[in-house]
């Protein structure tokens, strides 16, 4: 598998067309599936690699065959491989200061918001939940000095603030450790 340049991430409201979509996504172009697997409620979710070109391909044909079962979609250049870690859920850091979560109602607002929040500030991402086994919705989980935390929440809600409708978000200074373990299972 190439270094990763670019994602893109595809959320769709059926699995039957998801799997369908994925399919096509990968004969369109040279990409590397990082991820397709349905969710909550009845969603499927697709991410890949690549280089920009090649994942733009991707996502314009998933977009096209996906229609009117598509809810969300992004390509994001530049990826902070920290956001592939975190998806596929990474490890607590040894000293947590303080925790930002964000919250979203779609998994593409979550993605976002954490690509943005790390080349932000200087946290690291603990977690992306996407929205499996909590009713389609997804959040962000990171971590760093509280004024990093602080940078990082804000621009993440701004950078996803028009893709995707938020919840909420917190910045919690000096967690309990029996928290910052639970938010990683």
């Amino acid at each position: 598998m190439k270094p990763i340049d670019s994602i893109g991430f595809l959320e769709l409201n059926s699995i039957a067309k998801g799997i369908e979509t994925v399919d096509y996504m990968l004969k369109a172009a040279n990409t590397n599936l990082l991820m397709a697997k349905a969710s909550c409620p009845g969603k499927y979710y697709i991410m890949l690699s690549g280089d920009v070109d090649s994942v733009e391909r991707s996502i314009q044909v998933g977009s096209e065959l996906g229609g009117r079962y598509v809810v969300g979609e992004l390509v994001i250049p530049r990826v902070s491989p920290a956001v592939i870690r975190a998806v596929n859920m990474s490890d607590i850091p040894e000293q947590v200061l303080a925790v930002g979560v964000l919250e979203y109602y779609s998994a593409v607002g979550s993605i976002i918001a954490a690509d943005c929040a790390i080349k932000a500030a200087d946290v690291q991402l603990i977690s992306i939940q996407l929205g499996t086994g909590i009713a389609g919705k997804s959040f962000v989980v990171l971590t760093g000095d509280v004024d990093a935390v602080e940078t990082a929440v804000e621009a993440g809600a701004q950078a996803a603030k028009e893709e995707a409708l938020m919840i909420n978000k917190v910045v919690l200074p000096n967690p309990r450790k029996e928290l910052v373990e639970s938010l990683i299972q």
